[in-house]
């Protein structure tokens, strides 16, 4: 019996990528089965990506559009493509082609053997320097803020079954982070070494800012390890006072210190000062995460559909 297969692509300023997408996408799945169905979700680009979606959901209905509101962001699109999806597998991949589809039969064939999820693991990143040193920053950081152990060579591409999806869909927070849910639902899964391609056209959306942004807003989401480093930093500073209180006393007892210093003084002030802001600051992302959280709002308001009578 043919598996069913969903493939779930968030789309961004890929208006010259779109067609080859959908074109390899259609040859690589008629190869495993011929139900299938490719959800393109247009997370609202500066460009004519609508417009393409459309003209290639003309063309079959097994291609289906759903356009988004505003942009709501890379993985709010993705549950927007998730909640959507029919396919008994689901394949989740970037618009940009660095996910190869031809990797999606390798996928499938390593989850026939009893697999939940597959991730495919890219071998040799191709992005330019600026973004693979990027990347590395962001997991590292992750990694370490979150407490979970985030690989960089693995991303989004792979192929999940669709109970581990519906575990995925329960997960309503409104920071959203494809990846470490993955992890977090667990079910049995493993890895494949696939090539990582170079962009197909354009250049990637993700700056450093960005990066640095969305790992500290996963941290906060996902860990408490940032409160945690707060209070070890205020036992390490009180600790080093205490210590320096003790050396000034035996200073000023063998007469070392005569007069008490200006600049000591102010040092300490400023310092303090900007330990206290920093901990506040720390817990004012929690806090604005619960306020987010308690307003309840939809994850992502959907605007259009092409092929809608494909996916009721």
């Amino acid at each position: 019996m043919q598996p069913f297969i969903t493939v779930i692509s968030p789309v961004y300023k890929a208006e010259f990528i779109i067609e080859e997408l959908v074109r390899r996408n259609k040859l690589v799945l008629s190869k495993i089965s011929e139900k299938f169905e490719i959800i393109l979700i247009d997370d609202c680009g500066p460009d004519n990506s609508w417009a393409k979606i459309c003209e290639e959901s003309a063309k079959d209905p097994r291609v289906v559009g759903i356009k988004l509101s505003k942009n709501f962001g890379q993985h709010h699109a993705i549950t927007a493509g998730l909640d959507y999806a029919k396919g008994e597998w689901i394949v989740v991949m970037d618009c940009d082609l660095q996910d190869q589809p031809e990797e999606i039969v390798s996928l499938y064939n390593k989850a026939k053997e009893g697999y939940d999820i597959v991730l495919a693991q890219r071998v040799q990143r191709q992005d330019t320097l600026r973004k693979r040193m990027g990347s590395k920053l962001f997991y590292s950081l992750f990694s370490y803020l979150s407490g979970i152990k985030q690989d960089g060579s693995v991303a989004n591409f792979g192929i999940y079954h669709a109970k581990v999806i519906r575990a995925i869909t329960q997960l309503r927070e409104p920071m959203r982070a494809f990846a470490p849910m993955v992890h977090w639902v667990g079910f049995k899964k493993t890895y494949i070494e696939v090539e990582h391609a170079k962009r197909f056209e354009g250049k990637s959306s993700y700056s450093w800012n960005k990066l640095l942004n969305l790992a500290l807003d996963i941290a906060v989401a996902y860990s408490d390890k940032p409160l945690k480093i707060t209070i070890k930093l205020g036992v390490i500073i009180s600790s080093l006072a205490v210590l320096f209180t003790i050396y000034n006393l035996i200073a000023y007892k063998l007469g070392i210190i005569r007069l008490t210093g200006y600049a000591s003084l102010i040092i300490s002030i400023w310092f303090l000062c900007g330990l206290i802001i920093f901990t506040l600051g720390i817990f004012g992302l929690y806090i604005s995460k619960i306020f987010e959280g308690t307003k309840n709002r939809p994850l992502y308001i959907v605007d259009k559909i092409a092929n809608e009578t494909s996916i009721k």
